[in-house]
């Protein structure tokens, strides 16, 4: 059996993890959540990094941060997962859904400015499967309007845009570091903050509301309560389980890569007969091969080829329910302008197995019987 995902592994985790239990101090902020942070600092080229619980905690603390309030309009795409809108619904936002590019999968950046109205006060663009949003236009726009701009980049880890991290180009940036994610932490995340007067209060946040930060550098003699926040500071063991794969960054992201350009250059001639759509990279952006998916004709053909792969032992799976169909998407948003796009892609996107240790000959497997389905279609 192929499985449709496997987390990483290097194989220094558990060495690490030990070094932390023998420090004396797993609970978070410790030697290897400072190194995470620096990593992440330094390959982003950001002010500040802060290794979180997970990317919603990210996402949350971020929304936070923009001080949105009930009254208020975020501009997002359907075509993403329900953390990016909860952070801003659980401070009273009202969700603005915008149609996505059929190429990328990203929101559609030439639909945003019709979508602003006098109550909107941030975007919320997503880089789907690691490939950037056009994030000139989107800052554009931002700059414009007075808007905020947070950055959704849970699957954009080492992955660029005009040579720019992706998470660093906004006010705020948001990683995820779960299984499913290129590197893990088995539940983890991270907040870039571009500007260096909002880590302050990040750090409050982060630190349910208190000012420990500070207190642990030795800039004030105790701590207190001075801020909203929550606990979204994870454990030292957790960061440490990361950092043994940040190390190894290169490496898983270059196999990955490897991976990505046998399965475009196996299924090519299939797009070219039209039987099937290929991921779309601009060339402004470099990516880090986080999925590879294709486009079938519909919903009934997705279902179709995913239930052949599971005979041949091949796990996949389809991708977003779109959030402006969900009840909860009803109740807290609107869809501004025409839904061209989002569900045609949630019907047709179908991913294929993509991880770090996946064989070059087990994607050829993948590829060959991908390509025995549509033969048999064509008798």
């Amino acid at each position: 059996m192929i499985n449709f995902n496997n987390a990483p592994l290097v194989g220094s985790e558990k060495k690490y993890i030990s070094q932390a239990i023998d420090s004396g101090k797993i609970c978070g902020d410790g030697k290897f959540t400072h190194s995470c942070n620096k990593w992440i600092e330094e390959k982003a080229n950001v002010s500040k990094a802060l290794l979180t619980t997970s990317c919603s905690s990210a996402l949350d603390m971020a929304a936070i941060l923009t001080a949105v309030e009930p009254g208020d309009e975020v501009i997002l795409p359907s075509f993403t997962f329900v953390s990016t809108a909860n952070a801003f619904v659980l401070r009273g936002a009202k969700l603005v859904f915008v149609d996505i590019r059929p190429d990328t999968q990203n929101i559609d950046e030439k639909l945003i400015e019709e979508a602003i109205t006098d109550k909107t006060k941030v975007i919320v663009p997503v880089h789907y499967a690691g490939v950037g949003c056009e994030m000139d236009k989107i800052m554009d726009i931002a700059h414009s309007y007075k808007l905020i701009v947070v950055e959704d980049a849970a699957q954009g880890v080492m992955s660029t845009y005009k040579g720019k991290a992706l998470g660093s180009i906004g006010d705020y940036g948001c990683f995820s570091f779960h299984e499913t994610k290129n590197y893990s932490m088995g539940e983890g995340g991270a907040l870039l903050i571009r500007d260096e007067d909002k880590v302050e209060r990040a750090e409050i946040i982060r630190e349910k509301g208190t000012d420990r930060s500070r207190f642990l550098r030795g800039q004030i003699d105790k701590y207190t309560w001075v801020d909203m926040g929550s606990s979204y500071l994870p454990s030292d063991i957790n960061a440490a389980f990361l950092f043994a794969q940040l190390e190894e960054a290169d490496e898983i992201n270059n196999s990955r890569l490897r991976c990505w350009d046998v399965y475009y250059n196996l299924l090519k001639d299939l797009q070219e007969s039209g039987c099937i759509e290929l991921p779309v990279v601009p060339e402004n952006c470099t990516h880090n091969a986080h999925m590879f998916y294709i486009k079938v004709a519909n919903l009934q053909e997705r279902s179709e080829l995913s239930a052949y792969l599971t005979e041949k032992g091949i796990g996949s799976a389809f991708h977003y329910v779109p959030l402006h169909s969900s009840p909860a998407g009803k109740n807290f948003g609107r869809f501004s302008g025409e839904d061209r796009y989002t569900t045609e892609t949630y019907e047709r996107l179908l991913r294929l197995p993509m991880y770090y240790g996946l064989k070059e000959d087990e994607v050829e497997y993948i590829c060959n019987k991908i390509k025995d389905f549509y033969q048999k279609k064509k008798k």
